[in-house]
């Protein structure tokens, strides 16, 4: 992969991020649903205790980072990494603690004096092009014995709330996804996910397979729901159909939804694999 493509793909993730922080905080974060289910699960497996100091890396608008303060307490210290400013705004101003702080880093690209008793990452992994880089650094910035505690979506049909429109809407629009865009399923299975941090010299790996159910109601809702919350770039691909193409690709998804549909309401399965590891 291309260093130019690696550096278009992020300013474009963080130009779509700082777009869709606040509806992203509105639907699921703040209501704790769907995958933000795993939150508590993910903490609890960082086993964090009173005066740790914590980095806790792609904070976004902070759901890891709020519980991890219940875990450290006033003598504790959290940091918040993202590289959305939109999603850090949105952290800082609901989080008044004085002992977290947030900082904008690239995660494939920063670097601590001091050293961390524990560093989270939520549903970000994935998205770092480099993300041996950022497994790096995030052992650098480890103390010996430290806890690396991350969570992944599952791969493929194991989220179908993704891969029902995903799968689809590329048959229709193969450069839906932007150049440069790494693999984002490719840690969606124990194997792989297990496989990759050994690779970076973690040791003690721990993953635990959760499945949780989300319902977004019906289908109308479930596709309104798509068009609404679409990031700009997405939501222009999606105009240039023309309206045979998009009744056509309302169809092949709809179609991917009748197994998950009871009395006309979906109840979609969600995998999360919930990793801990140990720096040696």
């Amino acid at each position: 992969m291309a260093n130019s493509n690696n550096i278009e793909y992020k300013k474009r993730i963080i130009k779509t991020w700082n777009e869709i922080a606040p509806r992203y905080h509105k639907r699921w974060v703040g209501k704790s649903t769907g995958p933000f289910q795993s939150t508590q699960k993910l903490v609890s497996m960082a086993k964090l205790r009173r005066g740790n100091t914590v980095l806790d890396l792609a904070c976004g608008t902070g759901a890891v980072t709020r519980q991890i303060l219940a875990k450290i307490g006033k003598s504790g210290h959290v940091i918040g990494l993202d590289s959305s400013q939109a999603a850090l705004a949105i952290a800082k101003k609901s989080i008044k603690e004085k002992n977290a702080d947030f900082a904008i880093f690239d995660a494939e690209n920063f670097e601590f004096s001091q050293k961390f008793d524990a560093v989270t990452c939520q549903y970000a992994l994935f998205f770092f092009p480099n993300a041996t880089k950022a497994l790096a650094n995030i052992k650098k910035a480890l103390k010996k014995n430290g806890t690396l505690a991350l969570a992944v979506h599952g791969a493929g049909d194991s989220v179908p709330y993704f891969s029902s429109i995903l799968d689809s809407v590329q048959k229709f629009i193969p450069d839906y996804l932007p150049s440069g865009a790494p693999d984002l399923d490719r840690f969606g299975t124990k194997e792989n996910l297990k496989k990759a941090i050994v690779r970076a010299g973690f040791s003690n790996v721990v993953i635990k397979e959760h499945k949780f159910w989300y319902s977004p109601g019906t289908f109308a809702k479930y596709w309104s729901d798509y068009h609404k919350y679409l990031a700009k770039p997405l939501r222009e691909k999606l105009d240039k159909l023309d309206q045979k193409q998009k009744a056509e690709l309302r169809k092949t998804v709809l179609e991917k939804t009748i197994s998950y549909t009871r009395n006309g309401i979906i109840r979609f399965p969600w995998k999360v694999l919930v990793l801990s590891a140990q720096k040696p």
